[in-house]
């Protein structure tokens, strides 16, 4: 590092700066995920930050991630040992809905907000109060707050992703506000809006929503090169979902959200979390043969069963051999 040095308001030769030890002494490392380039902090800490007067009152976040195959999307609030996380969905789980095929595209990201704000709304008693959009249209929707109680509010949280025209981290939002929650957003991220005329334009939204951009890609595919289309689509070929049937599909899974959502609280002792449970508190024998110390007999018996075992592969018969005993330290 270095730099040209200017003396009343000349340049002067270049200057070498120097890493000594005053240097490294006043240097701070950055936060691990930082470093690690996982978390933006100057976002979280303006997420995460709460009134004073609002004491332990939550500041709840929904969490969109996007991976190469899958959508999360989950509820959660900041606390001091770590991000409590009250409701969570993935677009795998929307096998169970009807979902067949596509668990990374728009269509998946809505339908995944969709399911995570009708989970939250159902475990905090809400569903009812705030069902969300009967059917989807693309137009902007806002919850109209109740007398006796308001929506429940959450702020979006898309971590390092490019919050550009179309992605689907606002995909994920915009399920979630149609669910019933409330999101402060505006209309300018979603697919469909044209900055020039500063307007959404509902209908190619609702496409997007319904997958049929996927639709048009495969026919257009399937017309231009049908062994390119096989290739590319197999996975939908092979569960039976033609370009037709796709629209049809999505509508079926956001019905099937909207009457069961299965929610399971997170923090609720069911019987699988509690073998689970049970299951991580025996103690593993990682250090068992470091622990153990085996005699050459023992040592020619366990080669003795590697050989048996090949050999009864080519049909032989094993060796005799008689198992010695082993001596613990």
């Amino acid at each position: 590092m270095g730099g040209r040095k200017i003396v009343h308001g000349k340049r002067c030769g270049f200057v070498k700066v120097q890493k000594n030890n005053a240097y490294f002494k006043r240097y701070q490392v950055k936060y691990r995920r930082r470093r690690e380039g996982k978390t933006d902090y100057q976002q979280r800490r303006i997420l995460i930050t709460q009134d004073k007067n609002k004491y332990q009152t939550p500041k709840y976040r929904l969490v969109a991630r996007i991976t190469n195959r899958d959508v999360i999307a989950q509820i959660a609030s900041a606390e001091l040992k770590g991000d409590r996380i009250h409701a969570s969905a993935y677009a795998h789980q929307l096998k169970d809905f009807g979902c067949k095929a596509g668990f990374s595209n728009y269509a998946a990201a809505y339908a995944t907000g969709l399911l995570v704000a009708r989970r939250i709304l159902t475990l905090k008693g809400l569903a009812k109060k705030y069902p969300g959009v009967a059917e989807c249209t693309g137009e902007h929707f806002e919850p109209e707050e109740q007398e006796d109680q308001r929506p429940f509010k959450c702020n979006l949280d898309i971590g390092l992703a490019t919050p550009s025209v179309g992605a689907k981290v606002f995909a994920v939002m915009k399920g979630a506000v149609d669910g019933g929650l409330l999101v402060p957003h505006s209309d300018k991220r979603f697919a469909g809006y044209a900055p020039d005329s500063g307007e959404l334009d509902a209908e190619v939204l609702r496409s997007r929503i319904f997958g049929e951009h996927v639709q048009e890609w495969m026919d257009e595919m399937e017309e231009e090169d049908n062994d390119k289309f096989k290739a590319h689509f197999s996975r939908y070929l092979e569960v039976g979902v033609d370009a037709e049937s796709i629209p049809e599909m999505w509508e079926e899974v956001h019905k099937n959200i909207r009457a069961d959502p299965k929610a399971v609280c997170p923090t609720k002792n069911t019987a699988a979390r509690k073998a689970k449970a049970a299951a991580a508190a025996k103690p593993r024998s990682y250090r068992l043969k470091a622990q153990t110390a085996y005699t050459l007999s023992q040592r020619q018996h366990r080669a003795t069963q590697k050989l048996n075992a090949l050999r009864r592969k080519l049909g032989y018969e094993d060796r005799a051999t008689a198992a010695p005993g082993y001596k613990q330290q």
